[in-house]
């Protein structure tokens, strides 16, 4: 299994490193790129595997809590690319942002989860019913919401948002004007290994496990050496994480100050893996685009079609050979 996952690993950089290389334009030391991260994830990812040594131009990092303001800062040009979730990068595109996805990742949705305090008598999605859970809106928290409602069967209105981010998320679970808090990495985590919260439900089987680098329509246009450049590298990272966590997770713990217990438990049980925009990623887009169409929160006349949001000329190597169960998650989202 190991052979075989290095060789599908290396088949996806070598096409992202041609490609990095093969672009008419050459990147300039006095280029820039922007780049958004969210709480240091690809950045502390990109300086523990040392991938950004020799960068033939400048980057640009930006800090964000969350992929709202984030993919705000795209469309408002502060930005040229940024690491989001299907689900705010779904939101972004049916509101008509410049935006496409240019990398795509798998990974498992231990931390995509619903929580509730681990005392509260919530032990099932149908415990829900009625209950007021905080989320963001439009983030992958709402996805999972959404998705877990349908899968029990209850109706979308079968419960109560409270839309707030992470941090107040957190303290109004903890003061119990809410019932639960519907979260992602590393908030679970953080909150597991503290003792504050447990799972009712977590992502897996019903939310697709997809990650997105984006970047604007503009910048794909101008800085399209640099892109392919930092997705090559990025990917680098990535399989470099594959082996061994660890190191990732203490530069990811210096730089964020939470303590690397958390990063570790985040990055062990998720398995990020990078993976070529084929049709399985573009039909997993579409099925979030629907969910969000039945769940009314997208006008059906304003949902975009997946296949016109990625830019497929980045990463289209094969990905055989990537451990099975997380090249690609199932998805019981119909």
């Amino acid at each position: 299994m190991r052979a075989a996952l290095s060789s599908g690993l290396a088949l996806l950089l070598l096409a992202l490193l041609l490609l990095a290389h093969l672009v008419v334009t050459p990147a300039r030391a006095e280029d820039v790129l922007r780049v958004g991260d969210q709480r240091g994830n690809a950045r502390a990812l990109m300086e523990a595997a040392g991938v950004l040594d020799g960068l033939p131009y400048r980057l640009e990092w930006s800090e964000f809590p969350a992929a709202a303001p984030l993919l705000e800062a795209l469309n408002a040009g502060a930005i040229d690319a940024g690491g989001v979730g299907d689900a705010p990068f779904t939101f972004a595109a049916a509101a008509g942002a410049p935006v496409k996805a240019f990398m795509a990742f798998r990974n498992r949705q231990d931390g995509l989860a619903i929580l509730v305090a681990r005392d509260s008598p919530i032990r099932t999605v149908a415990d829900l019913k009625g209950k007021r859970i905080a989320t963001n809106r439009g983030s992958i928290g709402h996805q999972v919401v959404l998705a877990a409602l349908e899968e029990a069967g209850l109706p979308f209105d079968g419960v109560v948002f409270s839309f707030l981010p992470p941090a107040d998320a957190k303290i109004a679970l903890a003061s119990g004007s809410v019932d639960a808090w519907a979260t992602w990495e590393p908030y679970t985590s953080a909150a597991e290994l503290a003792g504050l919260a447990r799972v009712v439900r977590d992502g897996n089987g019903i939310t697709p496990g997809l990650t997105f680098t984006v970047a604007r329509d503009s910048a794909l246009a101008a800085k399209r050496p640099l892109l392919a450049d930092f997705a090559a590298r990025l990917a680098k990272a990535r399989a470099w994480a594959l082996e061994d966590p660890a190191p990732y997770a203490a530069v990811w713990s210096k730089l964020i100050g939470l303590p690397e217990a958390v990063p570790l438990r985040w990055f062990s049980r998720a398995g990020y893996r990078t993976v070529p925009i084929n049709a399985d990623v573009i039909a997993d887009e579409q099925r979030t685009i629907e969910l969000y169409v039945r769940a009314g929160l997208i006008p059906k006349a304003r949902a975009p079609r997946a296949a016109a949001i990625f830019d497929t000329g980045f990463s289209q190597a094969p990905s055989q050979g990537l451990t099975p169960g997380l090249s690609k998650v199932p998805v019981a989202v119909q």
